[in-house]
């Protein structure tokens, strides 16, 4: 692996260190494109366009500030890890303040319910972890390496940063606070897999002694660095462990329960458009006219099923809403409507 040279580094730097000054030209491309990426975003998930959210995240600049972080903690440059961490930061509250501002405008009934954009990124699991690391590599790879820099775009597709903060967003408008903290989890997940990956290329890439021999300030680097690093992605990984072993019990619980949603339907001539699983609470959409089946009857066969212990949600499409608690044998109406 050849070692970067000080042209390298000046490169480097120049890219991923914004200056201080609001007004400069780093500092107000940075905020611009990403007050522009967060309303591109946020516009996309509200319409569940994934075109729309795949140009927010080309558009998204904050991939910068990320990797200037790692690159100043290869630096040890006190300062710019400081300014860094508070740009991704600021950067974070400024796209979900955009997202709820979009929502209390434009809030659906159902709450985000059956919206895809949203689905996919209220259920982070190691396996986006995973793919955050590799992608993080590629994108520091890309940066060392000026020939390979065209990959840039497919990186910034890759790993999803201002699309789970506008998620964020708009569900705290409408009160869908855990999953609004899962999708938050989603982009510290990448956060933290940029800064791993890129201070490992950095470092492996011989940036330091780069820096050194270009008269760059480099300041001492300490073995705990990479240790607090290694520890916060492995924090990280608790609840996406946490989170794999719902989403697998929550896809068993769905598949449990659609036959005996089917066989209840049944009864009454209606169809069942949906059923899933969140967080252990069955969430089933029906179709059909009136008169309805009774949701007691569904509740009482989930139970003679094995589901006793799950809540059920029953969404009538043109109707009401449905709760049905476990172990009981009532359900009470909600004011909410699906589709």
């Amino acid at each position: 692996m050849a070692a970067a040279g000080a042209a390298t580094v000046r490169r480097m730097s120049e890219a991923l260190f914004i200056e201080r000054k609001l007004r400069s030209p780093s500092s107000t491309r940075f905020w611009g494109l990403l007050v522009l990426a967060a309303i591109i975003a946020s516009a996309g998930v509200v319409g569940d366009s994934t075109a729309t959210v795949i140009g927010a995240m080309i558009v998204a600049p904050l991939m910068t500030p990320i990797l200037g972080s790692a690159l100043a903690l290869v630096l040890a440059d006190r300062s710019q890890v400081v300014r860094c961490v508070l740009l991704v930061l600021g950067g974070a509250l400024a796209v979900i303040a955009v997202g709820m501002l979009l929502g209390w405008i434009v809030a659906p009934p159902d709450g985000f319910a059956s919206n895809s954009q949203v689905a996919s990124r209220i259920s982070p699991r190691l396996i986006d972890l995973l793919a955050a690391l590799a992608t993080g590599t590629v994108g520091a790879f890309a940066l060392v390496r000026a020939d390979i820099s065209d990959t840039l775009p497919g990186v910034a597709i890759a790993i999803s940063l201002v699309p789970p903060l506008a998620v964020s967003g708009l569900l705290i408008t409408v009160g869908r606070y855990h999953d609004a903290s899962e999708a938050a989890l989603l982009f510290a997940t990448n956060v933290a897999a940029i800064v791993a990956t890129g201070t490992v290329v950095f470092l492996l890439y011989g940036i330091r002694a780069a820096a050194q021999a270009s008269g760059y300030p480099v300041g001492e680097f300490h073995g705990r660095t990479l240790a607090a690093v290694a520890v916060i992605v492995a924090l990280i990984a608790v609840p996406l462990t946490t989170g794999t072993i719902s989403v697998a019990r929550d896809r068993a619980l769905a598949v449990d329960a659609r036959p005996v949603a089917d066989r209840w339907a049944a009864t009454g001539k209606w169809q069942i458009a949906s059923v899933e699983a969140r967080n252990g609470v069955i969430v089933i959409g029906v179709l059909g006219l009136p008169p309805q089946p009774a949701p007691t009857e569904l509740r009482a066969a989930l139970d003679r099923n094995g589901m006793r212990d799950a809540d059920l949600e029953l969404h009538l499409v043109g109707g009401r809403t449905h709760w049905c608690p476990a172990d009981t044998d009532t359900c009470t109406v909600r004011d909410a409507t699906f589709g």
